[in-house]
């Protein structure tokens, strides 16, 4: 059997792999627009630091990430982050720690007295019953409160979605949470009941040695394929019992597909086949994204920590920074202190536009304001992502399962990326896995 794998981030790279280790006679092509694989999983390097260009790790709460490392021989690469992970802030104005306990929130200044107790008061919150999705400011508000919600959840969602409470469906976008209001009748007692049945640590943060790309790289090393990078797929049509995959250097039948590309060139690459599936992944939206990395030999602040994120109140151009060298060590020389700032999102789309210039000199003002560094930085990176994190707005259930409805109608035909299922390299990699299991108990 011949499979194409179009898009070679990691999600198409992890499809790869399982499809070769549970399907060892097939044949592999994985088309790529990019000279390189990994997507947005890229890490490069200025003058010894390490920037990434999108996400910096998983956590091991969740099994799949750790099992494809495992299975592809790459456990050496594994880099655990520093405790200073453990300790993360919240700017609304002025920085605070975010509290980690019970009696630590009790202390907190980030939100008054009574919005503590109207948290308390989740206990005696009616379960809603009816199913239909929200958004994650409507089910914040019902069972939180509105300054929890505004504060709390507000840098959160920031901070995973680069979006805001009103424009994230919770039922897309944090599952577990709505199971938890589901089946317990409310949080505070599904967390209690789950801890009772599930003693034991939440997993912690880890990358790679070297940053994420050291792992594609060594992922790619393991796949055995027709390597198609900087080739993209144009068309994708139905030929007979195969499909046909057009790009710029000509044509190419395969018997089965998966697109793991995102849902705008999926759209346009399956404009031949099926319109409607074509309208209905255009529907699908991102937000656009700026990554500013800025490196430092001299630094007099101590990084003391994971980083900030900011909340809308706040007013910041910067949603979040990162201070990536207090992560993971390895990510700056000895001695010298990085950091990654976050700009745009849904708050301030417009920002991504931006020159590089521009984007650095935004940047710089986040830091100036949130952190109080003015330090001319040593080094600069900068990566703007127009379409860099799905956007699980209020209805994105439904249409992904409406989406998937009208895939099967195309036999060998399959979708799988971060836009559907979950955005983290947890999700991906247990998409990636479940969808090989299904090719292979197919064929």
């Amino acid at each position: 059997m011949r499979i194409a794998i179009v898009g070679a981030g990691i999600s198409g790279l992890a499809t790869a792999f399982h499809l070769q280790r549970l399907m060892p006679g097939c044949e592999l092509v994985i088309f790529d627009p990019e000279s390189n694989a990994g997507g947005t999983m890229q890490t490069a390097v200025r003058e010894g630091f390490r920037f990434e260009s999108g996400g910096n790790g998983f956590l091991t709460n969740k099994p799949d990430t750790l099992a494809l490392v495992e299975a592809a021989g790459a456990t050496d690469l594994l880099l655990r982050s520093s405790d200073l992970a453990r300790k993360r802030f919240i700017f609304n104005g002025s920085m605070h720690r975010l509290p980690e306990s019970p009696p630590l929130f009790l202390k907190t200044r980030l939100i008054s007295l009574p919005a503590k107790l109207r948290v308390v008061g989740e206990l005696f919150v009616p379960a809603k019953r009816d199913g239909a999705e929200e958004s994650l400011r409507d089910f914040g508000y019902r069972r939180l409160g509105k300054a929890f919600t505004d504060v709390f959840l507000d840098a959160m969602v920031a901070g995973i979605y680069g979006s805001t409470p009103d424009k994230v469906c919770v039922n897309a976008a944090f599952p577990m949470v709505v199971d938890l209001e589901r089946e317990y009748g409310g949080l505070f007692r599904g967390m209690f009941a789950k801890r009772k049945k599930e003693a034991g640590p939440g997993g912690a943060l880890m990358s790679f040695k070297g940053g994420v790309g050291s792992f594609v790289e060594h992922l790619r090393s393991r796949i055995t394929a027709e390597w198609r990078l900087g080739e993209g797929v144009t068309a994708i049509e139905r030929q007979g019992k195969q499909y046909r995959l057009g790009t710029a250097g000509g044509v190419t039948d395969v018997d089965q597909v998966v697109i793991a590309a995102p849902p705008h060139p999926a759209s346009a690459m399956l404009q031949p086949l099926d319109r409607e599936l074509a309208s209905r992944l255009s529907q699908i939206e991102a937000s656009p994204i700026a990554v500013v990395g800025f490196g430092f030999r001299r630094l007099a602040h101590p990084l003391d920590g994971f980083g900030c994120l900011t909340t809308t109140a706040a007013r910041q151009k910067a949603m979040g920074i990162l201070w990536d060298s207090s992560i993971f060590p390895d990510r700056a020389p000895e001695g010298c202190k990085s950091l990654r700032v976050m700009i745009g999102g849904q708050r301030s789309p417009e920002l991504v536009n931006q020159d590089e210039a521009g984007l650095i000199a935004t940047a710089r003002e986040g830091l100036a304001t949130a952190m109080g560094i003015t330090d001319e930085p040593d080094v600069t990176f900068v990566k703007r992502w127009d379409r860099g994190i799905p956007s699980y707005t209020v209805g994105h259930v439904a249409r992904v399962n409406d989406l998937f409805a009208r895939v099967a109608t195309h036999p060998g035909l399959h979708l799988n990326c971060n836009a559907y299922r979950g955005i983290a390299l947890n999700d991906c990699t247990r998409n990636a896995r479940e969808l090989a299991e299904r090719i292979a108990g197919s064929g």
